[in-house]
This record gives C-alpha cells, sequence and structure tokens, in this order.
C-alpha cells in the first residue's frame, strides 16, 4: 500500500438511518444519501474526540479536505429462486421528547418534532486522502472509543461499519461493490463549483452543542444506468412486480 494516499471504505446498513440535510422548525428531514457530517460525526466518536475540543477541530479540518464518495447499494431478498428487489422507503416519527437537559445547563421544555429516516436501505462511503489520517480513523472504527451510530441514536448499523483500507478507490470499488460503480446512483465531492450539480451544507466545522458549524460542499449526484436505461425505473417496475407476484417468506 502506498504510504502517502489511500482509500477508506465504510459500510453503511441498518433498520432505519437519517443523513441530516435541514433542519426547519420543528421538522428534521433526511438526505437520500450519506451527508459527509454523518460520517465525519461517526469518525469523531470512534476516535473518541469531544465536541468542540481542540482535537475535534483539527481532525474536522483533515476530514474537510478528503474528497468523499457515497454510493447507494440496492438490498434484495432470494425466495423461491429468485432475487427480489427491497425498495428502499422513508418513515416519518412523531417524536416527543422532554426532561432533557440543556448543554448550558436546566431543562428543556417539552420538544416536538417530525423525524425522517430511510429504511431497506444500504451505502458504502469512500474516502480518498493521506494515509496518516485514514489510517488512524480505520483502527479507530475497529475499537471504537465510543459507540456508533448512523445519523441518530436510534439507527444502530447492522453490519461493521469498518469496509476496508486499501490502496486507491479503484480497489475498494471493486472490493465492495458487485457491478462497476455507473450501475449505482452515487454522489462524488468535487472541488469546482463548474464540476458539480449541487451544493449540500454537511461540511461539518464543529458539532459543539452549542454552536454547531457546517459549511457548503459542492457535489456532483449520478443516477444509476443500466444498458442505457436509468436504474430507478428499472427498480420501479421490479418493486411493482414485488408487490403483484411477491413470494411468501
Amino acid at each position: 500500500m502506498c504510504a502517502d494516499v489511500c482509500c477508506l471504505a465504510l459500510r453503511l446498513q441498518a433498520p432505519m438511518l437519517s443523513f441530516g440535510n435541514e433542519s426547519r422548525f420543528n421538522r428534521r428531514c433526511t438526505a437520500s444519501l450519506p451527508s459527509k457530517s454523518v460520517v465525519a460525526g461517526m469518525l469523531c466518536a470512534a476516535k473518541g474526540l469531544h465536541r468542540g475540543s481542540v482535537e475535534e477541530q483539527a481532525f474536522l479540518q483533515q476530514v474537510a479536505a478528503i474528497p468523499m464518495l457515497s454510493v447507494a447499494i440496492p438490498r434484495c431478498l432470494s425466495a423461491n429462486g429468485k432475487d427480489w428487489l427491497l425498495a428502499a422507503g422513508r418513515t416519518v416519527d412523531f417524536h416527543t421528547v422532554q426532561g432533557t437537559r440543556k448543554a448550558a445547563g436546566g431543562i428543556k421544555d417539552c420538544h416536538i418534532t417530525t423525524r425522517h429516516y430511510l429504511h431497506d436501505s444500504s451505502f458504502a462511503v469512500f474516502l480518498n486522502g493521506p494515509y496518516r489520517v485514514l489510517e488512524d480513523a480505520a483502527r479507530a472504527l475497529q475499537n471504537p472509543v465510543w459507540g456508533l451510530w448512523i445519523g441518530r441514536k436510534c439507527c444502530i448499523p447492522s453490519a461493521p461499519v469498518f469496509g476496508g483500507l486499501f490502496s486507491s478507490e479503484a480497489v475498494a470499488l471493486n472490493h465492495m461493490l458487485d457491478a462497476p460503480l455507473e450501475f449505482f446512483t452515487h454522489e462524488r465531492e468535487v472541488h469546482s463549483f463548474e464540476d458539480g450539480n449541487d451544493t449540500v451544507p454537511d461540511q461539518a466545522e464543529s458539532f459543539l452543542s452549542a454552536a454547531r458549524r457546517f459549511a457548503p460542499r459542492r457535489v456532483l449526484r449520478v443516477r444509476a444506468r443500466v444498458h442505457g436505461v436509468q436504474r430507478e425505473d428499472v427498480e420501479e417496475k421490479q418493486q411493482q412486480a414485488v408487490m403483484t407476484d411477491a413470494p411468501d417468506v
């Protein structure tokens, strides 16, 4: 493995996941692909970095300089000799919290929110950057200081988060995916505005509860294509078949 750069692969799979991309009043939405703030938060938890600490600030600056690739991986159910596609779905939870303490002291009033989650979803994330930074993160993921969850504390991973440390992105993709990248919906972080097609405010600068900060990040989002046909169209037809001819399992 090259001593200068490498690729860290993460596996994000759970019964429920949430990638917070906006919060308006009492509404907490989720993005359809992993946000970089969720990945950065998991790495900070694995390393045991305290919110707002100097160590956290330094690590988040390192993470900000590392481009991220996130990939949506369709899930299938095998039954009766066939593979049945599990369509990813969303769940909305009417959430009430009472009696919690404020970071600055005191008790909060009853907090009512509507929170969105993904389910029947699986993702792979790839970070390409300095070997020294990612090798340390890889060790932490395999023996985390604090618990890991995917977006919210109720979103416990159902598979090991650490996917591997590889010499290059190409090697990592070959290990984590069962088909070429273009067969999957994915989102790649880019450095210039012209190279992207969307901007997302998920570049974490501080997780301090009283002063969380996030910067915008430019990305290129690509919908999967299968033999010239958008994969989502194929998945929609497959899901319709599942609904009308689903096996008993």
